[in-house]
């Protein structure tokens, strides 16, 4: 009777977990083009047969958050399941000492844990720079998803200064280098910062198209990130208004 109860019990809890599970979002945004810019990524009718018969591909985040966080489905992009160039994400992490605020950066960690999970997916090439400390700090430069990239999502905390500007700066000589050996790559910046600088330095824009996640956390905020994207020509959303599983 005990195991019959049991597995009776497990039953009901099965549906009602895969039900909580269908309602949870995630972040899958699509990797952004590089040096070939002017081409744009529009939505494609599926394939007929087995290959399209899914449906109309995944959810594009950054078109979605565009306006706002979308009210409705009709302001829901995706992205086709057509077969497209090689893509690159370049994640730079602001995790100075100022990011232990209020858990801003225990909040852009559960970001990043969903970023590594999408790259990892479409077979994205990652490229991880971390700005704390007394100077930036790369882990990978181009590899695939790396499985150690895990290993230094949990390992990473905030401590030190705030060397972003010098991160930014290496992140656009490398980027462009990296334009150079694959023209034909879709790259996209990451930049996640509580924006806490003294002072906005003097920035070149941004050498691929950039979404700048403010993690500032706390009822004073300084606002200084929405500036910093404006230099960039970085699209600007709170890590507020994004909606994590």
């Amino acid at each position: 009777m005990g195991r019959a109860a049991g597995a009776a019990a497990g039953h009901r809890r099965a549906p009602r977990a895969a039900a909580l599970a269908k309602k949870a979002l995630s972040i899958r945004p699509q990797p952004a083009r590089g040096a070939d810019a002017r081409q744009r990524d529009t939505p494609q009718p599926a394939p007929r047969g087995r290959a399209g018969a899914s449906g109309p591909g995944r959810l594009d985040w950054p078109r979605s958050l565009q306006h706002g966080r979308p009210r409705s489905r009709a302001e829901l992009h995706y992205r086709s399941r057509l077969a497209s160039a090689p893509a690159l994400w370049l994640i730079v992490v602001d995790a100075s000492a100022s990011t232990r605020r209020h858990g801003a950066l225990r909040r852009a960690k559960g970001l990043l844990a969903e970023l590594l999970d999408q790259a990892r997916r479409r077979r994205v090439a990652l490229a991880l720079l971390q700005a704390d400390g007394a100077k930036p700090r790369w882990f990978c430069q181009g590899q695939r998803a790396p499985q150690a990239a895990r290993h230094w999502l949990e390992q990473l905390g905030a401590g030190g200064g705030t060397p972003l500007p010098a991160a930014l700066a290496e992140a656009g000589e490398w980027l462009q280098r990296r334009q150079r050996r694959h023209p034909g790559e879709r790259q996209q910046l990451w930049l996640l910062t509580d924006g806490r600088l003294r002072e906005l330095p003097a920035l070149a824009p941004a050498a691929c198209p950039a979404l700048l996640i403010d993690i500032e956390s706390g009822p004073l905020r300084l606002g200084r990130a929405r500036e910093l994207a404006a230099a960039l020509g970085a699209e600007y959303r709170h890590i507020d208004e994004i909606p994590l599983a």
